[in-house]
């Protein structure tokens, strides 16, 4: 039966009515063929009606189940290995498009589906079509091409491409699939023993849906087309891709890893400032972002990671929690260290290696040392940074004690109690910006409880790839304000508050509705604005805001915060700002891309508030509100005179008056802490 139906798939399908059962003879309409009854689904072709059940009825039994399951097992190949010529066209411009989906592991379906190619060539030429078409002609096709249209072409392609910079070497006579590899991604559990299957596998699995549509483009900080073109979320996933065919085939042949593919997945996971701004637009929802945070998981855990004395330095830093060790590191590091870099950007300037207003240069491949040293000196490091931390002006260092400010006068039984995580960026690099944030919550009647010692989120590690370390600091901390949540029951805290867009990310993953029943996180910007806090009008100063990657503001547009805390309007100040955690100090070559972007988009803000190019003191202030984004933005100073600080830093200036901060620690120091012990 199913034989002469496949034999005579085009004849009329009233000849073979003793095929049919009832139901079957009631739904032939007139004109009807084999194929036509098979396509509306009124005739099927069942093997698990007509093939499996007979056979299963023959073989039942505990004795037969070997039987049964040996079948299951035949059947279960054979669909595997069942081929579809998927055909979709637009017949009006007279194309058919054909695909044959095979499994590249199936030597004997790839066969098979080779002789379906020939037929289907075969079949077109003879009904009077050709095998070129609107997208081109492919490696498949190539065999199937008379001569002398290779020859023609070859004779075009060398008048406008004679060097053979455009697929060298393809669609020319001699070139076909004798070369071509396709892995099979059906063995990268068992095959890919140099990487862990598991990381492999999931990092294909991160991005095989991209349609390759290319709408991350135009938000993607590393897309720079005047510098490169290759580093948009689209073509990352387009080199992963091709990167993991590579590892793949020398698992498969056994040939040995090549250093090389370490050196392509650097490359490609260096171009990444971690922003996920690429998800919003993407129709499959790829955050390149965590794609990218895989990627040098893979490379750290192989020992394979491009290492940069400065970013170890930096992560040094943030990953110390003993005050003595951050006050040596941060004297060494931040205040030494800094002064050294802006001694050598001026000696630099002097020399003209730096300042040039060309497009940088592409950044495909290792950079060399030169240009690292040059790039790196590009702009100047901040200067006049705090002495000490919040913590070390308010004698709160002891990590054996949580820290509870209250304004005597102002706390009654009616007021908020929140929890600040300050940061690393908000204490130890910008302690205003800590100190801001505590002013302000001490001076509107808050009881804020702080964390005991010093404490990093985690953040920074994991997206730097090291997801030990980040996975064991968020542990660590969860755990730690657990403890604190049990013995500060008497409070009840509803409000988490922070003060760094990266730290707001991180803690989103804390739980704290675990921790402290109820409460909420936000950013303390959003936090003064409900209280109705905001800068008297009329100041003088025009504001730019800058909205940092990690954005902490997440309840209201980011500007319109701004706009009501300065009571005025703020101009938003569109691009990364290059800094993006410590991607200027190990690809400094891939910053002076972000910054040459971010630039243009500063001068631009200037002229549209003043008019001229350049900012005259105190006229243009540029706020932020990520201390990442702050070290970043100071850098261009020189270049605009723009002054920069954090939104709640210039909102205690107006506020709190003049020399603010000292009178702050003087007036908590004098009965406005509680030290409880943990």
């Amino acid at each position: 039966r199913w034989r002469t139906l496949l034999d005579n798939l085009d004849a009329p399908a009233s000849r073979y009515q003793s095929l049919f059962d009832e139901p079957v003879r009631q739904r032939l309409q007139p004109g009807d063929t084999l194929f036509r009854l098979l396509q509306r689904r009124d005739l099927r072709i069942s093997y698990r009606q007509e093939v499996e059940r007979p056979l299963k009825e023959n073989f039942i039994g505990r004795e037969l189940a070997p039987i049964r399951k040996r079948l299951d097992a035949i059947h279960a190949e054979w669909r595997a290995s069942r081929l579809f010529v998927a055909t979709h066209m637009h017949a009006g411009d007279g194309n058919v498009h054909t695909n044959i989906p095979v499994n590249s592991n199936d030597y004997r379906m790839l066969h098979q589906a080779d002789r379906v190619v020939e037929r289907i060539m075969a079949l077109a030429e003879s009904l009077g079509g050709v095998i070129s078409g609107e997208h081109g002609i492919g490696l498949t096709k190539m065999q199937f091409l008379a001569p002398e249209v290779v020859q023609a072409f070859t004779e075009y392609k060398q008048q406008v491409d004679p060097e053979g910079r455009f697929n060298r070497g393809k669609l020319l006579p001699g070139s076909g699939l004798q070369n071509a590899y396709t892995p099979s991604l059906r063995l990268v559990e068992q095959e890919a023993l140099l990487l862990e299957a598991s990381e492999l596998g999931e990092l294909n699995n991160d991005i095989k849906d991209c349609l390759r549509c290319g709408k991350c483009k135009p938000v993607c900080t590393t897309h720079i087309p005047r510098a490169n073109l290759l580093y948009s979320p689209r073509n990352k996933i387009l080199a992963t891709g091709l990167i993991i065919e590579a590892f793949l085939y020398e698992e498969q042949t056994r040939r040995g890893i090549s250093v090389r593919h370490f050196d392509e997945l650097n490359d490609v996971a260096d171009h990444c400032t971690i922003c996920h701004k690429c998800l919003a637009p993407c129709p499959v929802n790829i955050d390149t972002g965590d794609v990218t945070i895989r990627m040098r998981n893979i490379l750290r855990e192989q020992g394979k990671k491009r290492r940069n004395p400065g970013a170890w330095l930096s992560m040094l830093f943030l990953n110390l929690t003993e005050p003595t060790a951050i006050r040596l590191v941060r004297k060494g590091l931040v205040e030494w260290g800094y002064a050294a870099q802006r001694l050598g950007h001026r000696a630099a300037r002097a020399a003209g290696l730096v300042g040039s207003t060309e497009p940088p240069a592409a950044t495909t491949g290792p950079p060399t040392v030169k240009e690292q040293i040059i790039r790196f000196m590009d702009k100047p490091m901040p200067g006049g940074l705090p002495k000490q931390t919040p913590r070390a002006l308010l004698g709160i260092e002891d990590s054996e004690i949580v820290p509870i400010l209250r304004h005597p006068g102002k706390v009654n039984d009616d007021s908020d109690a929140v929890f600040y995580f300050p940061g690393c960026g908000s204490e130890r690099l910008f302690s205003q910006v800590g100190l801001a944030t505590l002013a302000m919550l001490y001076d509107s009647g808050v009881q804020t409880v702080l964390p005991p010692g010093y404490l990093c989120c985690g953040y920074p590690q994991s997206a730097a790839g090291d997801r030990k370390t980040g996975t064991r600091i968020s542990v660590n901390n969860q755990v730690l304000f657990h403890r604190m949540a049990n013995t500060l029951n008497y409070l009840d805290i509803k409000t988490v508050i922070v003060s760094c867009g990266t730290c707001m990310d991180q803690l989103q993953q804390y739980r704290f509705d675990k921790i402290f029943p109820g409460c909420r996180l936000l950013d303390i910007h959003e936090y003064l604005l409900e209280k109705g806090i905001c800068m008297p009008e009329g100041n003088g100063t025009a504001y730019l805001y800058h909205d940092p990657c990690h954005t902490p503001i997440k309840t209201e547009q980011p500007v319109k915060v701004v706009s009501g805390l300065m009571s005025q309007e703020v101009l938003l100040s569109d691009r990364c700002c290059g800094e993006a955690g410590t991607l200027a100090i190990s690809r400094p070559d891939i910053a002076s891309q972000l910054r040459y972007r971010k630039q243009e988009e500063l001068h631009c803000g200037i002229r549209q508030l003043t008019g001229k190019e350049r900012a005259a003191a105190g006229k243009v202030k540029m706020l932020t509100s990520c201390p990442a984004c702050q070290a970043g933005l100071l850098r261009y100073t020189e270049d605009t005179g723009l002054e920069v600080d954090y939104a709640v830093v210039e909102l205690a200036g107006r506020w709190l008056g003049e020399g603010w901060q000292r009178s702050f620690v003087d007036t908590v120091k004098n009965g406005g802490i509680e030290r409880v012990v943990l």
